[in-house]
């Protein structure tokens, strides 16, 4: 009878639409209540398949997506909340607190309206509209609804924190610390209350006090890491970034099952540069939690940052395995690609991410990372706008621009991005320098050194600031206030290159290479291992006419660091001065296999190969350059060249020799080649008109007289062809093609 009854009850429950509902909410309550939210959202949706018009478990489900972050998803339960249960004014207050997060102040303005219309006491809306005011810059009204929030009801303590924070940006310190006394004065174990004082009290620099209420906040709530969070936090800006690490991991240790709380470690050591710890404590984490996603997702992107490419690609294939249509890791994949030299593949991938979510602004931004390794700066161009329109506060996006701005010389987006770096990060150097940089060129030197004097002064502890006035005093020729600031960046910072090189220049335009010499060796002293300063290192020997300690220097740097492709097109040139080439070829070759796809190491390998009469290889080098970029002026004139030379497509070459010179219109070299083109394909006319501009441009280059003697010669005007070969074998009687100049000089007409 027992288990009739049983089987009777639940078949009822089964069969009652209202009570099924109520036991999924409840199960999702439950789960709530312990943190576990995607449980929740899985019982809520649940109670949302049998009554899809249940209001509660539309509100139920975006306090779950609140709590993960999930602004969209939220925002549409809320607005399905309030569709279906009107009269729900915690609903429509949630909703005016997103709108308000989200920037949209007058529909956040509405709801908060909308609830006082039907409920004038509610302090709550009475708060948001507060919030409202003060997003809108209207403090002394924002002050006034505060404490109007306050008067309506007097015990609450949210009231009081709202009226603190208003307060105190009304300048009114002494009103904030009371109005923040009262609020734990009415729930003194309101841990949101005790860490709101501790950030005021951090705020104010009375560190002591701040970190006792934190302290307290922990021991109220050790599960919860937000205290942890913010403690450490306020270590780091008192300066003690040991006590930031140590509370850390702390918490690592004492929610080590806690994802908010294990991954903050990673995160710090992220945000302070620190990038080999961070690398060893994710690699730790993914070991202990190999089913956490962010885990997985963060270990790759720092592997990439390591350009560890393959364990990065292990790593992230292991998400794509189980999660195929994954953005982030697709994202992570179109990086791997672009950094192991496939462009295109990674352009493929990443052009199917932004099909499939057009707003992601991280996956607009890569994907102009890979259009840029494919040399399509155009959509680069195009894809970063995307990103930052998507993401204003996009860093990334914005430097991008930044730097493309800088290659082009286009003041305007130059200036465009230093103003929203400013925007983004008002207490970082960078936004004022770059918008320094944009002045500077504009030949604003004054506009330049007041943003340059503000990145200073917004970041005293940085040498961004001192290197690029520094630069600014250098090119005004205020030498020894330009060596003073370049002295105080390197105080700052030992590692910035940018701070030495412009030491060493100064140095240098003073006639002191000795000098530069021994600035360079103390820094050396202090950074051991700085593959830039070792180059710098090899420049000044050059400078002191000591090749040998150059050569020592340069190697030296390669040997630092791989991708310093600088280091090996100096430590090259060096070689072969010596004559060393076989030495230099194998330098190249080493360069070229730790940076397949860089253009200068192709080109250079290949003109050192040509110069060795190794033209198939030098041939094959070019090719691979016009992969990387189609449109390359050099290697597409030296592989034209080499076509003409060696019996290739004659109507390639006239097109490659075109590309050529479009792209060095300046350059001997490419109206010589494209004239020779012309030679060949009988177009004589125009071949001597390319020849004479060669030879205007470099009057003793033999090459250029023999082709356009032979050009004259085709021409029928003999006269001017004898002159010209008569020439190239007087300034170079041992030349390569002088047995022919003295065949055509022999079977010529003796008048034209």
């Amino acid at each position: 009878m027992a288990v009739v009854l049983v089987a009777y009850l639940l078949a009822s429950c089964s069969g009652n639409p209202q009570v099924a509902r109520k036991k999924y909410v409840d199960s999702g309550d439950a789960y709530f209540q312990q943190g576990k939210y995607r449980e929740a959202e899985i019982e809520y949706q649940n109670a949302l398949q049998i009554d899809p018009r249940f209001a509660l478990a539309h509100y139920d489900l975006a306090q779950c997506y609140v709590k993960r972050s999930d602004w969209m998803r939220a925002y549409q339960e809320l607005m399905r909340t309030v569709d279906l249960e009107p009269a729900n004014w915690k609903a429509h207050l949630d909703l005016g607190n997103l709108l308000l997060a989200a920037g949209k102040l007058p529909e956040a303005r509405d709801r908060a309206q909308a609830v006082l219309k039907v409920a004038p006491q509610n302090a709550a809306a009475q708060v948001l509209l507060s919030d409202v005011d003060a997003a809108q810059g209207d403090f002394s009204r924002s002050l006034s609804e505060a404490q109007q929030a306050v008067q309506m009801d007097p015990n609450r303590p949210a009231s009081y924190l709202n009226l603190a924070v208003m307060q105190e940006k009304s300048k009114d310190i002494a009103g904030a610390d009371q109005s923040f006394q009262k609020a734990l004065a009415l729930d003194p174990n309101s841990v949101p209350a005790i860490v709101a004082l501790g950030n005021f009290y951090q705020r104010q620099k009375r560190w002591a006090d701040a970190e006792k209420q934190l302290q307290q906040a922990i021991s109220l709530q050790p599960q919860n890491p937000m205290p942890r969070a913010t403690l450490a936090n306020l270590s780091l800006e008192d300066g003690k970034k040991g006590m930031a690490e140590q509370v850390l991991r702390d918490a690592k240790t004492a929610l080590k099952d806690d994802p908010g709380s294990y991954w903050m470690l990673g995160d710090f050591y992220l945000s302070q540069g620190d990038s080999d710890k961070a690398l060893a404590e994710f690699a730790s984490l993914h070991a202990e939690h190999p089913k956490d996603l962010k885990v997985a997702k963060t270990y790759a992107q720092v592997l990439i940052l390591h350009n560890q490419l393959e364990e990065a690609a292990k790593v992230n294939d292991g998400i794509l395995k189980n999660s195929p249509k994954d953005t982030d890791a697709l994202i992570l994949q179109g990086q791997v690609l672009t950094r192991q030299g496939k462009p295109d593949d990674a352009v493929h991938v990443l052009e199917s991410v932004v099909k499939d979510a057009p707003d992601n602004a991280t996956a607009h931004y890569h994907l102009g990372v890979a259009y840029a390794s494919t040399a399509n700066m155009g959509r680069a161009e195009a894809e970063w706008r995307e990103a930052a329109r998507l993401h204003p506060a996009m860093i990334v996006a914005q430097r991008a621009l930044a730097n493309l701005a800088l290659r082009r010389g286009d003041t305007s987006l130059l200036a465009e991005c230093g103003q929203q770096l400013m925007k983004i990060e008002p207490r970082s150097p960078d936004g004022y320098v770059i918008h320094a940089e944009a002045l500077f060129m504009r030949a604003d030197q004054a506009g330049a050194e007041a943003d340059l004097k503000k990145a200073i002064e917004v970041a005293p502890e940085s040498s961004t600031g001192y290197a690029r006035m520094g630069d600014l005093r250098a090119g005004q020729k205020r030498y020894a206030e330009a060596e003073q600031l370049y002295s105080q960046a390197l105080n700052r910072n030992p590692s910035a290159a940018d701070a030495l090189a412009g030491l060493v220049n100064v140095d240098l335009a003073r006639k002191q290479p000795a000098q530069a010499l021994r600035h360079v060796q103390d820094q050396i002293a202090r950074v051991p291992n700085s593959s830039q300063f070792y180059v710098l290192l090899g420049q000044v020997q050059l400078r002191n006419q000591n090749q040998a300690k150059a050569e020592e220097a340069l190697e030296k740097a390669t040997a630092l660091d791989q991708n310093n492709v600088p280091a090996f097109l100096l430590l090259a040139g060096v070689q072969v001065a010596r004559g060393s080439v076989d030495q230099a070829i194998a330098g190249y070759q080493r360069a070229l296999q730790a940076n397949p796809r860089d253009i200068r190491i192709c080109l250079s390998l290949g003109s050192l190969l040509e110069t060795r009469g190794d033209w198939q290889q030098a041939e094959g080098l070019y090719q691979k350059a016009l992969q990387i970029q189609p449109d390359y002026p050099a290697a597409a004139n030296n592989l034209a060249y080499l076509m003409l030379e060696h019996g290739g497509n004659v109507n390639v070459a006239l097109s490659l020799a075109q590309t050529g010179r479009r792209g060095l219109p300046d350059l001997p070299n490419s109206a010589d080649t494209l004239g020779w083109a012309y030679y060949h394909q009988g177009a004589h006319d125009a071949a001597i008109d390319l020849l004479q501009e060669a030879i205007k441009g470099d009057p003793k280059n033999p090459t250029y007289h023999y082709h356009l003697g032979m050009a004259y010669q085709k021409a029928n005007n003999y006269a001017m062809a004898k002159k010209q070969l008569e020439y190239t074998l007087q300034i170079s009687p041992n030349c390569s093609q002088a047995d022919e100049i003295r065949k055509v000089l022999a079977a010529s007409p003796q008048k034209d």
